[in-house]
């Protein structure tokens, strides 16, 4: 941002207060990234500001950039709140999931609108589709648009293509043969290695339906907190809150599967 004072449309990450009664809000813009803005006296009743600025929200935001300032947020006006997103835990979980990764994926001042762009497109579709399937798929292709794209065709090893009893090698980023995979390696099977493709290439703007079976859904899953976890040498703070979610959403369904067969006859 090399002017002062700049008018873009940017899609809210996150907020977090700050002193006095400012806000510290991090932004992704098309035309300059991730951005770091001050919005000051926004906590206060009669501010402007407060309302606009929500996580995932999509607006356009006045800023005001002295040199080795952090921007300050002067103006902002809602294009797009996605309020759907933060009224449903599911949908919040895992928009909140897309948005850590991006922040944690790029620095600032870094334009890239294939990203603004990709995670635009999935928090449309996490409003209307399965959210679980739409994060997947953004996090793996935000993956690839940031340099980590995983090699699941062809062994890491040998380069032979990738079969039936393949491993996966999250720390060097790719899927290993039968013959290169070592004991503890987990398993990269076939139907995940089909997986993987289809959210790879899947249009977030206008996405096709599919069936996709549980388990493997679940172990690619796993296989993908490990893959950033490995590229950003730390954990998500999303996937603890999103393993405490999906842990009380099975202790709910076993609960109610267990009152269902009291209320069977003879039960």
């Amino acid at each position: 941002m090399k002017d002062r004072h700049v008018v873009t449309d940017a899609i809210v990450l996150t907020v977090r207060d700050a002193a006095h009664a400012d806000r510290v809000v991090t932004l992704f813009s098309r035309q300059f990234g991730k951005v770091q803005a001050i919005a000051y006296n926004s906590r206060l009743a009669k501010s402007r500001l407060g309302g606009c600025l929500q996580p995932f929200s999509v607006v356009c935001v006045s800023l005001s950039a002295e040199p080795n300032q952090a921007a300050a947020i002067k103006q902002c006006e809602v294009r797009q709140s996605f309020r759907e997103l933060r009224e449903d835990l599911d949908r919040f979980t895992y928009a909140s999931l897309l948005a850590e990764l991006v922040s944690e994926l790029w620095p600032e001042r870094e334009s890239d609108a294939e990203v603004y762009d990709t995670l635009l497109a999935a928090y449309n579709t996490l409003v209307c589709r399965n959210p679980r399937l739409t994060a997947l798929a953004c996090g793996w292709q935000l993956l690839v648009l940031a340099g980590f794209a995983p090699q699941y065709r062809y062994c890491l090893s040998c380069g032979c293509e990738v079969a039936a009893g393949a491993g996966f090698q999250a720390v060097h980023g790719g899927a290993v043969c039968y013959s290169c995979r070592e004991e503890a390696v987990p398993e990269f099977s076939p139907a995940m290695a089909n997986l993987l493709r289809t959210l790879l290439q899947l249009d977030l703007k206008q996405p096709k339906k599919f069936t996709v079976n549980g388990k493997v859904l679940s172990a690619l899953e796993v296989l993908f907190e490990d893959y950033v976890t490995c590229q950003l040498d730390r954990p998500l703070r999303s996937f603890s809150f999103l393993r405490q979610m999906m842990d009380c959403q099975t202790a709910d369904k076993r609960q109610e599967d267990g009152n269902n067969k009291k209320n069977l006859p003879g039960g």
